[in-house]
């Protein structure tokens, strides 16, 4: 008997010591001493009670419901942990049980609160029975704007349900509301312990949102709750190896290796015929390799497909005005960054574009030196040499004995030959290409032409040997 005595005593001290850390707010200690307590004697019913008590104020609500079961079992009549039940079982959506409570408060002497609060919560679980049968009706006839808004009035009572945020989701991605449904879904992975099939809905939708990094976070979760899995696992492989793809393509990108780029994204449209937004993307990274290479008529088409589908996007716009620019169409080029700013006035890349794209359009109604020497703006020094001695022998003067057709082919050849010093000259290149003409006077300060002094007459051409060294080895006869 005396043990029996000292046990109750331990008990009791640790119910003591527990409801005063509680009042104190320190609810680990306070939840050490309920522990302690129901070790000592698990059919004290006060003990579970002091420790739901303290899992409710730590916001843990499914520790807490066990604790109040038990409760209910070792005494029947404890209206306040039914009630206390009650509102947990409402809350997570379990309309009957938590209805059942409600009316057994009311026959258990409640109190006049008691009895107060137990009447309200059954008229909430009549309402919420009468919605549910209402939403499930609008669901199935596809109404889904209306299930929505109804499940919104739901979730606002039975805040833990997983069932009705699971059918709100489906709601969201019915209207197209995948951020919502994606919300939802992850509250559920949390309400709910191994939720594989949350985990995989919510991969499935960032992949086809066109987000496959977290695709790849997300079916990796499922995969921790069950390695076996069989539809996470397959939709794993599809994400890792198109995640791999495009993180490769990106790399070669930035390491310049535009080619090599085209091709891996030509495999992530192979990997992935039918989600739209990764081929749109590969066409648009595409579009960039082509128009970073230089290959302004592919560029050209690819970025115009692209921008069939989306024709306000700036990456795109951009390397299309780019391609044009390559393929000398100056009016579309300047169309496109004007477009481009448009979307996007404080993109220095457009602005910048726009006022290149501008120069060279005004540059193209005046000298273009490139298309005197036939060449293209890419073309490399030893093309533009060889070019140009093509160009200097087929309209030497020594060539024509018409007057009028000599005074065309002097007028032709000095403007060979400035296009020759000036395409040669890495610096004179640069001012042009940036749309400057550098043996234009207008251009000049001063009339010096950073160390190059160029002069527009047909005698200071005399001595000068366009095909070699030396001497001048043509006559020019006057009359």
């Amino acid at each position: 008997m005396g043990v029996q005595c000292g046990k109750n005593g331990e008990v009791e001290n640790h119910l003591e010591l527990g409801k005063k850390l509680l009042a104190a707010g320190q609810l680990a200690d306070a939840l050490s001493h309920f522990h302690a307590a129901v070790d000592e004697d698990p059919k004290n019913y006060m003990a579970y009670y002091r420790r739901a008590t303290v899992y409710l104020a730590m916001g843990k609500s499914k520790s807490a419901l066990p604790d109040l079961s038990s409760v209910v079992e070792l005494k029947p009549d404890f209206t306040s942990a039914r009630l206390q039940r009650g509102n947990l079982l409402l809350k997570q959506g379990k309309l009957d049980e938590a209805e059942e409570d409600f009316k057994k408060v009311l026959k258990s002497s409640p109190s006049a609160k008691e009895e107060a609060d137990a009447r309200t919560q059954l008229i909430k679980c009549d309402q919420m029975q009468r919605l549910l049968v209402q939403t499930h009706r609008e669901f199935n006839n596809e109404d889904y704007k209306t299930a929505t808004a109804q499940l919104d009035t739901l979730l606002e009572t039975c805040v833990w349900d997983v069932t009705l945020r699971e059918l709100r989701a489906e709601c969201y991605i019915q209207l197209g509301e995948l951020g919502k449904a994606i919300s939802d879904l992850k509250a559920a992975t949390k309400l709910k312990n191994d939720n594989t099939a949350a985990f995989y809905k919510i991969s499935t939708i960032y992949y086809k949102l066109g987000d496959h990094e977290m695709s790849l976070n997300e079916i990796r979760e499922c995969l921790k709750l069950d390695p076996d899995h069989k539809q996470c696992f397959s939709h794993y492989k599809q994400v890792k190896k198109l995640n791999k793809q495009i993180m490769s393509a990106e790399e070669l990108i930035g390491e310049e290796k535009y080619t090599d780029a085209i091709s891996k994204y030509e495999s992530v449209m192979k990997t992935e015929p039918n989600v739209p937004y990764y081929t749109m993307q590969a066409k648009e990274r595409v579009c960039h390799c082509l128009s970073k290479n230089q290959q302004a008529h592919e560029a050209i088409e690819t970025c115009t497909e692209v921008l069939k589908s989306d024709p306000h996007n700036v990456n795109v716009l951009k390397d299309r005005a780019e391609a044009y620019l390559l393929d000398e169409q100056y009016h579309e080029a300047v169309r496109d960054y004007e477009t481009a700013q448009e979307q996007n006035e404080s993109d220095p890349q457009v602005k910048e574009g726009l006022e290149r794209a501008q120069r060279l359009l005004k540059q193209s109604q005046k000298r273009d030196y490139y298309k005197i020497l036939g060449v293209k703006r890419n073309a490399q020094k030893k093309e533009i040499i060889k070019a140009y001695r093509k160009q200097a022998q087929q309209w030497h003067p020594d060539n024509f004995q018409d007057e009028e057709e000599k005074k065309k082919a002097e007028q032709k050849f000095i403007d060979i030959a400035s296009a020759k010093e000036v395409l040669t000259d890495p610096e004179m290149r640069r001012k042009f290409d940036e749309g400057q003409d550098p043996l234009d006077p207008e251009n000049q300060q001063g009339g010096d032409n950073g160390g190059h002094h160029f002069h527009r007459g047909w005698n200071s051409w005399q001595g000068f040997n366009p095909f070699g060294s030396g001497s001048f080895n043509f006559k020019f006869q006057h009359n």
